[in-house]
């Protein structure tokens, strides 16, 4: 069972090794993991540690990461897939994103009111260096389940990380576009609306849509 801890400490050297011993001498693994430093409110400075954990005794782990010294506050919540689930990750000309968002935002309400839980992250990128190094991230975040490149033109660089990215298991869906990225992504659509609610029913566990089936075709 996956089980999660939010935590806020002392920005000090040693906070994460102390932290992940408790949970290492408790026999919990850590599956995920996030850290970074406040910028505002009332903890301002202080550092922000987030685990999912499978296995162990989480009750002791929590009980005695907050007995660790730097530890401010500890305690449990929910992991980050119950409550934003999978995503869906939108990149490319602003038009065409909001498009696509479009497609996929309504695609996802209408999973979402079922129980499921799919988000949407759309960013609008000028540039082919930019948007290859957008695509690169793309396989370090967290829980991205599908990408899909909304443009009028894309290739080279962008093309080259469409294909890494797909070697990481991450799917991407291109519009009916200019340039080499269509010819290298599991899927190109030409209604940006279809393309964004396409991407949604991929990932869903209720839709019927597999993009594996329709691999290399054009719609």
């Amino acid at each position: 069972m996956l089980r999660a801890i939010q935590i806020i400490a002392e920005n000090e050297i040693g906070v994460l090794r102390d932290v992940t011993t408790v949970i290492a001498n408790n026999n919990g693994n850590i599956t995920y993991s996030q850290t970074f430093i406040i910028e505002d409110g009332e903890y301002k400075g202080k550092a922000m540690i987030y685990f999912e954990i499978e296995g162990g005794d989480f009750d002791k782990i929590l009980e005695e990461i907050r007995d660790v010294p730097t530890v401010i506050t500890a305690e449990e919540v929910k992991p980050f897939m119950e409550i934003f689930g999978k995503r869906i990750i939108i990149l490319g000309g602003g038009a065409l994103v909001s498009q696509v968002a479009l497609g996929a935002i309504s695609e996802a309400d209408r999973h979402n009111l079922r129980g499921e839980r799919i988000s949407v992250d759309t960013m609008p990128i000028v540039g082919e260096s930019e948007l290859a190094e957008a695509v690169n991230a793309v396989s370090r975040l967290h829980r991205a389940k599908a990408l899909v490149l909304a443009g009028g033109l894309m290739g080279g660089k962008v093309a080259e990380e469409v294909k890494n990215l797909r070697r990481c298991g991450i799917p991407v869906i291109s519009l009916n576009m200019l340039g080499s990225v269509p010819k290298v992504s599991d899927l190109v659509v030409s209604d940006p609306v279809m393309a964004g609610t396409l991407a949604v029913m991929h990932v869903s566990e209720k839709a019927k849509f597999d993009i594996d089936r329709v691999r290399g075709r054009r719609i």
